[in-house]
């Protein structure tokens, strides 16, 4: 058996959970640069907002309807999502984290009266840190997340599937003709693992809903699809063919990339833009245990914007391979002043670290002269960071993150505090 369990609207949840105040108005998530939509309540979502869709288009709805727009809180959803995570391991003894709001739960055929526990785990969540989640529980991982869909589903939308399996549906629990009609009342293209090209497809076959794909022979799926979809076919007919992944697979590339709030026409703050992404990558590799043979670095202007377009990218070698920030940063830097010319207005810019390996898998050259070992200070700077939040401790070529004059930071006009991991941004009530 597996659980499947879900944050409802992540973002916004986090949001309102802090901010009590937001609850029953329509709210949306912005992303970077405060650019477009990338969450929404539900009271959004009934006023026709959509995924994606920029926020200079809802600024009617702002004004006439009372929609709020905050900027993203990364940091406040990555702690949050952790306290989330740690509460939902207590339904069963092994835990696979797929999101940052979901998760699925294994070994769970010897848990007594599991669909109570369930609903108790679930109250847990929402009462200790104030995040509705959903479950769905079944023989295999598609299943699980199919029921998590019907649970949604039923909470929002009534009489879209039977109200009994609001926020918590154990497939197991389900009569052969209750199971046969959530199959059929849910479209092929809902269930996890089939894309919209894919079911498109099979539309086109005459395999519209999951009940159909469900019965669609195995071998078929495969000759006809691939063995991708054989698969689905088997865990929809309650077939365990995907496993918990208890460790991540191994990364190939760590990027981290941005836009900048105004375009950057002079190299300075292009240094402090690259240099705080080259150190956001050299920390997770650390946090990854992992080392990089090469930095690549881009930078770009906009296909959007008027103007001369610009766009070059160079790759420094890493020898031998590091996660020590301060050599992240300098290689960073060297590749970015190969490729910098004056006279772009330049809109993003990247770092991505290549060639990873494990630390334990680091070779070193006999004849090659070694640079100092810094692991020790990285580590303790590393948990500084995460005691006083990120950027306490930093490579002075990022510059201050107030100053006024860092037009490449990301435009936050509208965060709200990220008071459950930085100090100063707790409030203070005084009487």
């Amino acid at each position: 058996m597996f659980a499947l369990i879900d944050g409802n609207n992540f973002y916004c949840s986090c949001e309102s959970a802090l901010r009590p105040s937001l609850r029953g108005h329509p709210l949306i998530v912005a992303s970077n640069n405060d650019g477009c939509a990338i969450a929404r309540n539900q009271e959004a979502k009934a006023l026709g907002v959509k995924m994606g869709q920029p926020l200079f288009e809802l600024r009617d709805l702002m004004r006439h309807k009372g929609l709020i727009a905050l900027s993203a809180n990364f940091e406040l959803y990555g702690d949050m999502s952790d306290r989330m995570m740690t509460l939902a391991a207590g339904l069963g003894p092994v835990q696979e984290i797929y999101s940052i709001d979901e998760c699925f739960i294994g070994d769970l055929a010897g848990v007594p009266e599991l669909t109570r526990r369930a609903w108790t785990i679930r109250s847990r969540i929402e009462r200790w840190i104030g995040i509705q989640t959903c479950v769905g529980l079944a023989p295999t991982k598609t299943l699980a997340k199919l029921c998590n869909h019907i649970a949604k589903e039923s909470e929002r939308k009534p009489g879209s599937y039977p109200a009994h399996l609001a926020r918590v549906c154990n497939w197991q629990e389900c009569s052969a003709s209750e199971r046969r009609d959530l199959l059929q009342r849910t479209p092929a293209g809902e269930v996890w693992g089939i894309g919209r090209r894919i079911a498109a497809q099979l539309a086109e076959a005459g395999y519209v809903t999951a009940w159909e794909v469900a019965n669609m022979p195995a071998e078929q799926a495969r000759s006809a699809w691939s063995v991708v979809l054989e698969r689905t076919v088997r865990e929809l007919q309650g077939i365990s063919c995907i496993s918990l992944e208890q460790a991540p697979p191994p990364k190939k590339q760590i990027a981290v990339t941005r836009s900048f709030g105004h375009p950057i026409t002079t190299l300075p703050p292009l240094v402090e833009a690259v240099s705080e992404f080259a150190s956001k990558g050299a920390e997770k590799l650390r946090r990854s245990g992992l080392r990089a043979g090469a930095a690549m670095v881009f930078v770009r202007t906009s296909p959007f914007r008027p103007g001369p377009k610009f766009y070059r990218t160079t790759v420094t070698q890493l020898q031998p391979p590091t996660a020590d920030t301060s050599q992240v940063v300098n290689a960073a830097l060297r590749g970015l002043k190969s490729i910098y010319a004056p006279g772009f207005q330049l809109a993003k810019a990247g770092v991505l670290l290549l060639d990873l390996a494990p630390v334990a898998h680091e070779q070193l050259e006999l004849l090659q002269e070694q640079p100092r070992d810094q692991s020790t200070l990285m580590e303790a700077i590393d948990r500084i960071n995460s005691r006083y939040g990120r950027g306490a401790i930093h490579v002075a070529s990022t510059g201050m993150e107030h100053q006024d004059d860092a037009g490449w930071r990301m435009k936050q006009e509208m965060r709200t505090p990220r008071c459950t991991t930085r100090l100063d941004e707790i409030p203070i009530v005084r009487a």
